[in-house]
């Protein structure tokens, strides 16, 4: 299986600022990548992002995206599959809100799950479709391990990556066998630049250890990926704690 691994040439990344989408699409230049798409809402960020790439030595080509307007997301996506064929699709856009807030915002609370979720949702089916019609591809879509279990403190960004991680595998599993190949990354708490103020917690990772895992689950045509990957085993656990068990844990 992974004789026959080739690195994208083409990459269509939803989510254009996301610090793990840009380590990923360096690690992929660094192979085979040569054309990337950054969509995102225009903005200095984007920009910023673009030129980055464009240093990493890619033609880099920036779309306006809104993940809050699905009615037009087929319009959008579907002007960069017209240009030629995609191998592969990075769905990396997401907030993450603030728990503590949220819960007394429903606005707000809602904005998280339409971002997280239903965007995805939107942005997902219309990506599948174009890489079913071309025939091959794959689409990666970044989870959370905080979507495997709900918890008091991030149930609202919890529950919102526990349906977009149900619907990524429902969506690999109708896609299977028609060329398509759907990844869900689950990453524990990811390190970044605009997080440095949070201390770490356990199984901390970092954008360019998600980028190596989502390499190498390419590469074995992995349908999930645990980053770190001893947080299976882990999450596993969890999953069977007794509930008034779980209230109690400092998590």
């Amino acid at each position: 299986m992974m004789d026959g691994y080739r690195p994208p040439t083409s990459l269509l990344v939803l989510g254009g600022t996301s610090e793990i989408a840009l380590a990923t699409a360096r690690r992929l230049i660094a192979r085979r990548t040569r054309l990337v798409w950054l969509a995102g809402r225009p903005s200095p960020a984007l920009e910023k992002a673009a030129e980055q790439i464009r240093r990493a030595g890619a033609d880099v080509r920036t779309v306006a995206f809104d993940a809050l307007d699905p009615e037009a997301h087929e319009a959008v996506l579907g002007k960069v599959f017209a240009e030629g064929a995609v191998d592969m699709v990075l769905l990396a856009f997401g907030v993450s809100g603030n728990q503590a807030t949220d819960e007394r915002d429903p606005v707000a609370a809602a904005r998280v799950a339409q971002t997280n979720y239903t965007g995805a949702v939107s942005a997902g089916l219309v990506c599948g479709k174009a890489l079913q019609t071309q025939g091959h591809g794959s689409l990666v879509v970044l989870s959370s391990v905080a979507g495997e279990r709900a918890r008091r403190s991030d149930f609202i960004y919890g529950s919102s990556k526990a349906g977009l991680d149900a619907f990524a595998q429902g969506l690999g599993d109708a896609l299977y066998g028609t060329g398509v190949h759907v990844m869900v990354v689950r990453p524990g708490y990811v390190r970044t630049a605009g997080s440095t103020e949070r201390p770490d917690v356990p199984f901390t990772t970092t954008p360019e250890a998600v980028a190596r895992a989502v390499e190498l689950g390419l590469r074995r045509r992995s349908e999930t990926v645990w980053v770190p990957g001893r947080l299976r085993v882990v999450m596993s656990a969890l999953r069977h704690v007794p509930r008034p068990l779980f209230r109690l844990l400092p998590m």
